[in-house]
């Protein structure tokens, strides 16, 4: 069971609890929803259906430890490695960058005496203990706990939230007075509190990136090289679905209601980062303690992941390679090390001048480092599961690609250019959302058409890669029927 939680606890953390569910929740009302839902069937349930049983059996093929390694052996090239190394320890420190925003954000509005840098640091420090100090197993062990913590936490703080309003149905006729207003301009009333909202196509876009993106992201794709049975399989698909539903469905239901415990003008001032600590201010203290808990949990969890997958990508696959036989197992663990504690005052800087400057709210954040990376990755990695006809150029048409539309995303957003095209204006370049749904669709389409033309490109050696798939086993009666 353990094995299941801690899929999703890597996942949900204070980068969803307070800018995804805060935003998201004002754009949408209680709409919001379909996007936790989204999360627990495609990013959870369909995840486990379609990549579970082929990564492992693929993986353990080529004997690949990460994302870049299995780029490297499968499409026979090494520089894929070097290339996927990169863009991983680069767009990881935007993601991990948003977790301490979110984080401090909410210690700051438990202790208003705390200064909000100070709070970074804290969970910067925190953050570098807990994963250099404890390690692979220590995140392994605790995963199931925080998990257990987040399951009972959420429900409470969605019936305390409530509460506050009427409970449920107090709270819904309260939200169906805010007046919503549609892409075109038309007032909706009662938008807020209707069942796609008032932007079903923004909607959409947020549910996909935030979904199928998943499937392009180390450190939620490792999950699967570590299976060890059917068994773990169908637990795994189960425990994660219904973990999911439960608690990425709850963030994004609570935070649906933000409209009815804050204003616009405070929105304007403060960012849409507030809404959900605006919300908490009301509970008892011992309710906040609990969603301090909640969210550390979450967060703690996801922070390791984070920090383990680059600081051992950039070691294993980029620095390791590089040194050759020289590398010994004890320098191998002490760089790893110092790669993480980099990766972490880096991405705890971020934070701080991000939330000093207001550049950009998390969700704009989390949106880059999500498009760079399910843009990059996520078409070479699923057609080099299931196509035998995937190329080298294939792949590094998709991570060109997915690396350059989140930069161009991000130089748009910095500087506020417009490109005076109204597709590339209003759809593709609107926020960092579009453009990294635009690039996970981009790569889903340019991998299979570069591919037939660059054939000559193609590795050797790939029928034998996929017998993997093809390979008798034996199984009880109980658990298969036979042919």
């Amino acid at each position: 069971m353990a094995d299941g939680v801690c899929i999703h606890t890597s996942y949900f953390s204070a980068v969803i609890f307070v800018g995804y569910a805060g935003q998201f929740g004002w754009n949408f009302g209680v709409a919001s929803t379909w996007i936790g839902l989204g999360n627990a069937f495609i990013g959870s349930l369909l995840a486990w259906v379609v990549l579970g049983r082929r990564t492992r059996l693929m993986t353990q093929k080529l004997d690949s430890r990460t994302m870049p390694d299995f780029f490297e052996l499968r499409f026979g090239k090494k520089t894929l490695k070097t290339f996927a190394s990169v863009i991983v320890f680069v767009f990881l420190i935007p993601y991990t960058a948003s977790l301490f925003n979110g984080l401090s954000r909410l210690f700051t509005m438990a202790f208003p005496g705390v200064d909000y840098a100070v709070c970074v640091i804290v969970m910067a420090i925190l953050t570098g203990i807990y994963v250099i100090v404890g390690g692979y197993m220590a995140t392994a062990v605790n995963d199931f706990i925080q998990g257990i913590i987040m399951l009972i936490g959420i429900v409470a703080v969605i019936f305390s939230v409530l509460n506050q309003h009427g409970g449920l149905t107090g709270s819904l006729i309260e939200l169906a007075k805010e007046v919503a207003t549609t892409p075109d301009g038309k007032e909706f009333a009662g938008g807020f509190a209707s069942f796609l909202g008032p932007d079903p196509f923004f909607l959409l876009v947020v549910v996909l990136l935030t979904s199928l993106g998943t499937w392009g992201l180390p450190q939620m794709v490792g999950k699967f090289y570590a299976i060890k049975d059917e068994t773990a399989v169908r637990k795994g698909t189960i425990i994660s679905t219904v973990f999911a539903i439960v608690v990425a469905g709850g963030c994004y239901f609570i935070g649906g209601f933000g409209r009815i415990f804050t204003t616009q003008e405070v929105v304007s001032a403060q960012g849409f980062d507030a809404i959900v600590p605006i919300m908490l201010e009301g509970l008892p203290d011992l309710l906040i303690a609990v969603v301090l808990i909640l969210v550390l949990s979450a967060s703690m969890s996801t922070l390791s992941s984070l920090v383990l997958t680059s600081g051992s990508t950039i070691t294993l696959d980029l620095i390791g390679p590089a040194m050759g036989t020289k590398m010994t197992e004890k320098k191998k663990m002490l760089i790893m090390r110092i790669m993480i504690a980099i990766f972490i005052v880096i991405s705890a800087v971020i934070a701080i001048v991000q939330a000093k400057s207001k550049v950009v709210f998390i969700a704009q954040l989390m949106g880059v480092s999500w498009g760079a990376l399910a843009g990059a990755f996520l078409a070479p990695f699923l057609y080099g599961l299931f196509w035998k006809k995937a190329t080298r150029a294939a792949v590094y048409t998709s991570f060109v690609c997915g690396v350059a539309i989140s930069v161009v995303q991000l130089v748009k957003s910095l500087t506020g250019f417009a490109f005076g095209v109204g597709l590339l204006d209003d759809v593709l370049f609107k926020t960092s959302l579009h453009s990294g749904v635009a690039a996970m669709l981009l790569g889903l389409v340019l991998v299979p058409i570069v591919s037939m033309l660059t054939q000559k490109s193609k590795p050797d050696g790939v029928d034998a890669m996929f017998e993997c798939y093809d390979e008798k086993v034996v199984s009880l009666a109980k658990e298969s029927l036979g042919d």
